[in-house]
């Protein structure tokens, strides 16, 4: 093999005078750089020199920056920080990665259906099931995946494998991300925060909060024209629309809209309330945890929602969307209201 050097050698010497401009090219490849050092790098891909050797493992690199990188997983050291959430990085580029996450820019477009993603792989993914390249099949129940990795993880259902350990309590994960997410609830981090209010949340997904602020509503029944921030209140909408109660108490038979209805209604069977307010010590019968922050409201004199129309502030949305009616004329549907309140009866 020739050396770059060698190769090199035979590279005219003609400096870049306008910006923009690649005035070098490899012989071997007819690639083009703005800078002759960068094609010197370039080339030690086809000669395979690797003049950089880490002194720890032995290991070689082309470049000098590859063998830095290299160096800082012996260290550990991440000197790259996310001002958003504090995670530090090895790089640069993975700390850009990750900052989409809370930009939630998605760049990478699916040109066949509109789909967007924040990530490279991710959106490499999605484009392998338009191409129906699912290369990786589950030799249990023949389910078939476009990564490996999915793969595996699927697998853990039919091995019953969970191997990521929570470090405060007995509780196992099938994957790595959902560990995270509960060590959250020991540890009390809240890394994703809210620009507009400062709330701070344990996930991501959590940042659709900020429509509470911008006023966006993406989800919009067909049959009346209501829209919703979450798709979640849509759904539970369109359940009134079709008188469909899905979820069934085990106790007395009675029908509710959705789960947490449900849940909430549980509660009177076991008179339990395991949600304790530690400014006064009332508690709270509602298995989630709305009613107790509602009421804690009271102590902070926090108002997180305000008026769209004028500076008025309330401490819960049900008695903004009531205040904003002041100022729409708006009228809600009674017999829409009286299935509310005949689901949670």
């Amino acid at each position: 093999l020739a050396t770059a050097a060698a190769l090199f050698a035979n590279v005219e010497e003609e400096p870049c005078k306008i910006k923009g401009e690649q005035p070098f090219t490899c012989p071997q490849c007819g690639k083009s750089f703005r800078l002759k050092g960068t094609l010197k790098r370039h080339m030690r891909i086809h000669t395979g020199e690797k003049l950089y050797t880490c002194p720890q493992c032995g290991k070689s690199f082309v470049d000098a920056s590859s063998l830095s990188y290299h160096l800082r997983i012996h260290s550990g050291e991440k000197p790259f920080n996310c001002d958003q959430c504090g995670k530090k990085f090895i790089s640069s580029s993975n700390l850009k990665k990750h900052l989409i996450f809370h930009s939630d820019e998605k760049p990478h477009v699916c040109s066949y259906c509109g789909k967007s993603f924040s990530s490279l792989y991710g959106y490499k993914c999605h484009l392998k099931t338009h191409n129906e390249v699912r290369d990786h099949m589950c030799f249990e129940c023949g389910k078939s995946f476009t990564a490996a990795v999915h793969l595996k993880q699927h697998q853990r259902i039919h091995t019953g494998e969970k191997p990521y350990k929570c470090s405060y309590c007995d509780k196992s994960f099938t994957q790595s991300v959902n560990l995270k997410t509960h060590e959250r609830i020991h540890t009390g981090e809240k890394p994703y925060h809210c620009t507009q209010c400062g709330k701070s949340f344990t996930q991501s997904g959590t940042l659709k909060h900020m429509r509470i602020h911008t006023g966006e509503k993406p989800y919009t029944c067909t049959q009346c024209g209501k829209s919703f921030v979450y798709a979640s209140g849509f759904s539970y909408h369109l359940h009134i629309h079709s008188g469909e109660k899905p979820f069934n108490c085990d106790q007395c038979g009675k029908k509710f809209i959705s789960s947490s209805s449900l849940k909430i209604h549980l509660t009177v069977h076991s008179d339990e309330k395991p949600h304790v307010c530690s400014l006064c010590g009332k508690s709270f019968s509602r298995l989630d945890t709305v009613h107790l922050k509602q009421h804690q409201r009271i102590h902070t004199g926090e108002k997180p929602y305000k008026c769209s129309y004028c500076e008025k502030r309330f401490t819960q949305s049900v008695n903004l969307k009531r205040h904003e009616r002041v100022h729409t004329g708006e009228k809600p549907n009674l017999a829409v209201g009286r299935a509310l309140l005949c689901s949670t009866k």
